[in-house]
């Protein structure tokens, strides 16, 4: 008796979508037991301690380790075997950056071996043995990615969801407790700079996590705990870089393939020199902006609110242009006429998501800010700086993300096939010569003023004809004086061809500058310039914790959409 229409066949694998809810649900509470860990530890619940959070997380680490050495034992067993690959996945570029922002962590996890190691007389042996499984496992996972991040799982898939996903909320979580510890860090330093800004009427007690003994080497422990805190956001990016690039694995298992080669698209300087230069200047202006506000917030009063005031002026002139160059990047596209991708994707879906949902904590922020300056009875003069920051803040975004989500969903331009199989002769005498001036010379007249010969182009043929006989020598040759000069239709695709590449080279040189304008605006919040806590004026109106809450919620989302955009503009930069 055969089995029913629609039914699993008998032995057969686990249904693949309620495999895929299972793992699903398994990785959500795998990751809510460890967020409620780590809020414990931070609110000094009774009974809970950094030990536990970090042993939490090592096991899971460990597990994860276990996870990926059979993954690769697997797959080197089975190496002759033609895999399915997702071309749009784990992209080079996106490769090279996750292996950066490692080697920094792996910097990182030195400097909190060397604290431990002054400190080991009052600290737990678990912030011993985290930094060094934590090395471990970014150096294997960082190898797993670039081997196996385009792989599309066609076997264990029930088992390889629950793996996948398991190292998907690791990563999550370990980003939740560089956030986490790196916030307090930020947020131990703002007391002082409110009481510079005359905001002494906000009382806070100092969140102090410090061990309680003394270290053995003084300058060495004070050059650990300032630098690992300097270094905190690169192990952030590169832990939700991970997640990203795990979790579109993820997606991909059991996927079937469409089987069309993608066209490598490598990354040009060519053409990109004004964007590159304007988005340099960005870049430099920036960084020498973050150095003297971090050296002056928090000195006086005066120099603090000179601090703030030049920090608003800086962005709203960054953020205006690149409205603007957004804006022209938008018209260019409602000019051409170019159909859409609608083909399943999982890498390019979860850009668009990622864009959208993070971009939401900027938002947050700048209609906070919005709502304070409205509602607020005093209004120290650098405050009025902070609302066409804010409504800049929030169009740009908006701008941007329309630009990024139809870039990235934009066929791309095949190459015309007359371009590719045209020939360019010419007829001198009734003879065919072999490849006369460039077309470009030749389009522009040059070639037949300065040789005197008639440039004959055909759509993918070859003007004139072999001399075959010397009755059809005579007959070309007295067709010679008759031949007619090719109207401007005739070349018409040449400049339709030409209108093409300026208006590539204008999206090419917006998307370059958007990139490195993009990266200016995630070092200042990155590296502690963040007027959202220095302005005081939002503690004011909503209470300091509250405004203190949304922050610590909302920044780390701000963060990663400003080096997820980046990445996503080189993709664009590549494209175009």
């Amino acid at each position: 008796m055969e089995p029913a229409a629609g039914c699993p066949a008998v032995g057969g694998s686990y249904p693949q979508k309620n495999a895929e809810i299972l793992s699903s649900q398994y990785g959500i509470n795998l990751f809510l037991a460890g967020l409620l860990l780590t809020f414990a530890w931070a609110v000094h619940a009774v009974g809970i301690s950094k030990s536990h959070l970090l042993s939490y997380l090592i096991t899971l680490m460990l597990i994860q380790l276990l996870w990926m050495l059979w993954y690769l034992c697997r797959s080197c067993t089975q190496r002759r075997l033609i895999r399915d690959k997702d071309t749009h996945a784990g992209a080079r570029w996106l490769k090279c950056g996750i292996t950066l922002f490692a080697v920094i962590t792996l910097i990182l996890d030195s400097f909190k071996i060397g604290y431990y190691i002054d400190f080991s007389n009052c600290l737990s042996p678990t912030e011993g043995i985290f930094p060094v499984t934590h090395a471990v496992h970014t150096i294997l996972q960082v190898y797993f990615l670039w081997c196996h991040a385009k792989d599309v799982i066609q076997s264990f898939k029930t088992l390889e969801r629950f793996g996948v996903i398991h190292s998907v909320f690791t990563n999550l979580l370990l980003w939740t407790n560089g956030v986490l510890t790196e916030s307090k860090h930020q947020l131990n330093e703002h007391k002082e700079r409110l009481i510079t800004l005359g905001f002494g009427n906000i009382t806070i007690v100092l969140d102090d996590h410090a061990p309680q003994c003394n270290c053995t080497t003084t300058t060495l422990c004070s050059i650990f705990s300032q630098g690992i805190y300097y270094l905190y956001p690169f192990n952030i990016e590169y832990h939700i870089l991970a997640s990203t690039m795990l979790y579109v694995l993820w997606k991909n298992i059991g996927r079937k393939v469409e089987r069309h080669q993608q066209t490598k698209t490598p990354f040009k300087f060519h053409g990109i020199t004004v964007g590159m230069i304007f988005g340099l200047i960005v870049l430099t202006s920036t960084i020498a902006i973050v150095v003297v506000y971090l050296i002056q917030i928090g000195g006086s009063k005066i120099k603090s609110e000179l601090a703030l005031t030049m920090f608003y002026l800086h962005a709203i002139f960054v953020l205006a242009l690149m409205c603007t160059a957004g804006v022209v990047a938008l018209l260019i596209y409602r000019l051409e006429d170019r159909s859409l991708d609608n083909s399943k994707n999982p890498a390019r879906k979860l850009d668009a998501e990622l864009l959208v949902g993070t971009a939401a904590g900027s938002w947050l922020l700048s209609w906070g800010s919005i709502l304070a300056i409205i509602c607020a009875q005093g209004h120290p003069k650098y405050t009025w700086y902070n609302l066409p920051y804010s409504v800049l803040v929030i169009i740009e975004k908006y701008i941007q993300n329309l630009f990024i989500i139809e870039s990235i969903h934009r066929e791309q331009e095949k190459v015309n096939e007359d371009i590719k199989t045209l020939r360019i002769v010419t007829i001198s005498r009734g003879s065919t010569l072999s490849l006369s001036p460039l077309y470009k010379e030749i389009y522009n007249g040059r070639a037949a003023r300065d040789s005197g010969d008639i440039p004959c182009l055909f759509k993918g043929s070859i003007c004139g004809r072999e001399n075959d006989g010397a009755g059809v020598a005579r007959e070309e040759t007295s067709q010679d004086n008759s031949l007619v000069m090719h109207s401007a239709s005739d070349f018409s695709f040449y400049g339709r061809n030409s209108v093409t590449n300026n208006k590539r080279r204008i999206l090419k040189n917006i998307a370059a500058f958007l990139f490195l304008c993009n990266l200016s605006l995630w070092i200042p919040p990155a590296f502690g310039c963040r007027p959202e806590y220095d302005n005081g004026l939002e503690e004011i109106v909503f209470g300091f914790e509250p405004w203190i809450i949304v922050v610590n919620l909302a920044m780390p989302f701000s963060i990663f959409y400003r080096m997820h955009s980046a990445a996503s503009l080189f993709e664009v930069n590549c494209k175009t």
